[in-house]
């Protein structure tokens, strides 16, 4: 879980990774605002019976969170409804149902710049003084910290936690050993050797990796961490530091020197709507690149949409061949839950996202939908599905970073490696729009 998450992964047009925040969602923003004075769910049974309604953003969850809640109630007698409305379907749900005054009693956290909204208009509990506790301890170093917002961040949320999660998302590259000639056991050591094992084994011309538009943002900030710190990193994004640094030029350097390389698929990232989806499509699905750059999310995908395909692995990317810093995924809080302070019965909605995260219910949703946990105690056992392990390895140093993206630096980096791609900008072109795009917002 991240500080006042930030860029990753996540998406939308309402899918699972998109960084954007668009003028729709602006005008919702404010009118959660205005409508958050209003009460809670519409949770409760007259025959005394406690029921809680749980709305689920993540398919790649679905399943195994549809069999906790029937545990959940067979083992306490609280009936617990998961509605599940899709990814793309979401977001625009849970803001009708806020504008409605009908929220659930938990529902599925999102990115930060997501969920805003929602928390300032006061439907989200703040678990901090909950998390302070022995529920806290039982989460890896760092994983609470990654999701409070600290005071005067950017978002303008209240300082607190208001999300707790049973996954941590890390980034880096899914690839098959037999499409890429890369051995997972002695990965390449730098980017450079990457670049040159991509491009052997591209064997048609077409390119062998894909990276979806709207994952760069996490792509180029993984990049920069080879030469900026996380506090050099968050200062960017809070406007104190300029995007013309050195390391942010090196950064998108990297993206141009795969594209020179020949070995981004048919010599463009892919855009629009689902298209992180299609990425994965083409790597589970189709078998048209041997490797592509997702959050480990990526692996709960293939778990549901491929589920007979298990010969990839998972692995972080290598450093720079001129790296001052070791390379740091981006940290971000992944699959977890907010609780509705409004709802008829926020206690036992806490309760359940409290047994929700024990690792007893993690290691269902680690081996049923293949998700990086959170718990120490998983992470530390060396016991989790093969495909998630070099995604578990960059856990373990993963940024810290207390600012997010401004909306239009998000937008604007997501459209402008498109371009840098395509042979439209320059990196300097690219640095000039980021700076302008910043002092904008």
């Amino acid at each position: 879980m991240r500080r006042n998450p930030t860029t990753q992964s996540v998406s939308r047009p309402m899918s699972r990774r998109s960084f954007v925040w668009t003028a729709g969602s602006l005008g919702i923003a404010a009118s959660l605002l205005l409508q958050g004075c209003g009460s809670g769910s519409d949770s409760g049974s007259d025959d005394g019976t406690v029921e809680l309604t749980f709305m689920n953003q993540s398919r790649g969850q679905e399943a195994a969170l549809n069999a906790l809640a029937k545990q959940y109630t067979k083992e306490t007698g609280i009936v617990v409804k998961v509605e599940s409305p899709g990814p793309s379907d979401y977001l625009a749900k849970l803001q009708a149902k806020a504008q409605s005054r009908n929220m659930p009693d938990v529902y599925s956290s999102f990115l930060a710049v997501d969920m805003a909204p929602f928390y300032k208009a006061g439907w989200a509990m703040n678990l901090e003084p909950e998390l302070k506790g022995a529920w806290g301890d039982q989460f890896a170093p760092g994983v609470v910290e990654q999701s409070a917002f600290i005071k005067d961040n950017n978002l303008d949320v209240p300082p607190g936690i208001y999300s707790a999660h049973w996954e941590t998302q890390s980034y880096g590259l899914i690839l098959d050993p037999a499409r890429t000639k890369i051995d997972p056991k002695a990965p390449p050591k730098t980017m450079d050797d990457l670049i040159t094992a991509l491009k052997a084994s591209n064997k048609d011309g077409k390119g062998n990796f894909s990276v979806a538009s709207s994952l760069t943002p996490a792509l180029i900030q993984q990049f920069a961490s080879n030469w900026l710190t996380d506090q050099q990193i968050s200062d960017t994004f809070a406007g104190k530091s300029s995007w013309k640094s050195d390391g942010w030029r090196k950064a998108f350097q990297l993206l141009l020197d795969l594209k020179k390389a020949g070995v981004i698929s048919n010599g463009a990232l892919p855009g629009g709507q689902g298209d992180n989806p299609a990425v994965e499509t083409s790597f589970f699905n189709k078998r048209e690149v041997g490797a592509i750059f997702d959050a480990s999310a990526g692996v709960s995908v293939g778990k549901r949409t491929a589920p007979n395909y298990t010969d990839y692995a998972s692995m972080p990317l290598p450093a720079a061949s001129d790296a001052t810093l070791a390379p740091r995924s981006p940290g971000v809080p992944g699959k977890g839950a907010v609780v509705n302070p409004r709802g008829k019965h926020p206690k036992e909605a806490l309760a359940f996202v409290k047994w929700l995260t024990m690792p007893e219910q993690q290691k269902v949703f680690a081996e049923e939908a293949r998700i990086v946990p959170t718990s120490k105690e998983l992470l530390a056992g060396g016991s989790l599905p093969a495909q998630l392990t070099g995604f578990a390895a960059a856990t373990e140093n993963q940024q810290k970073v207390t600012n997010s993206l401004t909306p239009d630096v998000n937008a604007a980096l997501t459209r402008d490696t498109q371009s840098l791609v395509l042979g439209e900008k320059t990196v300097d072109q690219i640095l000039d729009d980021l700076q302008s795009a910043q002092e904008r917002g």
